[in-house]
C-alpha cells in the first residue's frame, strides 16, 4: 500500500500565505518596537521612496530583499524624505549593511544632495571589508580618524551604528565603539574635504563608489536626540 502525501491544492496555497503572514506580523512588531524606543525608520524595504539618487549613476541603487541594493559607477543616493526634514544634527543612526569583495561604500552624514561628485559637505564612515586600494576600513571616519584594521567579512550583515551629539561623533559596529571624535575649531581640513563639519547638520547618503562595489543597506533607523 502506498501513501499519498501530496498535500490538497488548498493547503499549498495556504502554507506561503501563513509563512508570509507571520514575517509580515514580525516585521510589524519589530517596527513598533522601535518606534517605542524613538527610532523611526528612514527606508520602506520596498523602494526608493524619500530617497534622491544624484546624475551620475542612477542605475547603481536598487531595492531588492528589503534591502538598498548599490552595485555599479560612482554615485550617491541621499535621504530626502520627511523625517526632520530630512536634516539632522544631534542624532543616532543605524543600519544593517554588508559588503561584497572589493566593495567600497560609505555612509554620510551632515551632508547634502548634489547632482555629482564626492559630497562635498558632511562626513563620510567608511564601509570597506576587503578594498585594498584603500587602506581606510569599516568604521573610519573617512581622513579625520581612520581604522586600518578589517573588523567584518564579507558576506555577512553587521550593524553600522553612528551618534552624533554636540560634535561628539562616535561608530560602533556590531556594538563595539571603534571610532570616537569630537570637532574642535581649528582642526585641519584638506585635500577638499574642507566641508567635513557638521556646523547646523544635514542628511544621510550611501555610496556607490566605483563599477567593482558592491554592497546592501536595510533596517535603516534614525533617532533624533536633542
Amino acid at each position: 500500500m502506498s501513501l499519498n502525501l501530496a498535500y490538497p491544492r488548498s493547503m499549498k496555497k495556504f502554507i506561503p500565505f501563513a509563512a508570509v503572514a507571520a514575517l509580515a506580523v514580525s516585521l510589524f512588531t519589530a517596527r513598533a518596537d522601535e518606534a517605542k524606543d524613538g527610532w523611526t525608520s528612514l527606508f520602506n524595504g520596498k523602494d526608493l521612496t524619500g530617497w534622491k539618487v544624484n546624475e551620475e549613476a542612477p542605475a547603481a541603487f536598487s531595492v531588492g530583499e528589503g534591502a538598498i541594493h548599490i552595485k555599479g559607477g560612482r554615485g550617491h543616493v541621499f535621504y530626502a524624505g520627511a523625517v526632520n526634514g530630512a536634516k539632522f544634527k544631534n542624532f543616532e543612526f543605524k543600519a544593517k549593511v554588508m559588503t561584497k569583495k572589493n566593495a567600497n561604500s560609505g555612509i554620510y552624514f551632515a551632508t547634502e544632495y548634489q547632482k555629482d561628485g564626492w559630497p562635498a559637505k558632511g562626513y563620510e564612515c567608511q564601509v570597506n571589508n576587503s578594498f585594498d586600494k584603500d587602506p581606510r576600513r569599516t568604521g573610519s571616519l573617512y581622513a579625520v580618524k581612520d581604522v586600518t584594521d578589517k573588523l567584518v567579512p564579507d558576506d555577512t550583515w553587521f550593524d553600522y551604528h553612528i551618534k552624533v551629539l554636540n560634535g561628539q561623533i562616535t561608530i560602533a559596529i556590531n556594538g563595539k565603539v571603534v571610532t570616537e571624535y569630537t570637532e574642535k575649531e581649528g582642526d585641519p581640513r584638506g585635500g577638499g574635504m574642507e566641508g567635513r563639519w557638521i556646523k547646523e547638520g544635514g542628511t544621510f547618503a550611501f555610496q556607490a563608489h566605483d563599477p567593482g562595489c558592491e554592497a546592501f543597506y536595510k533596517d535603516i533607523f534614525v533617532k533624533v536626540l536633542p
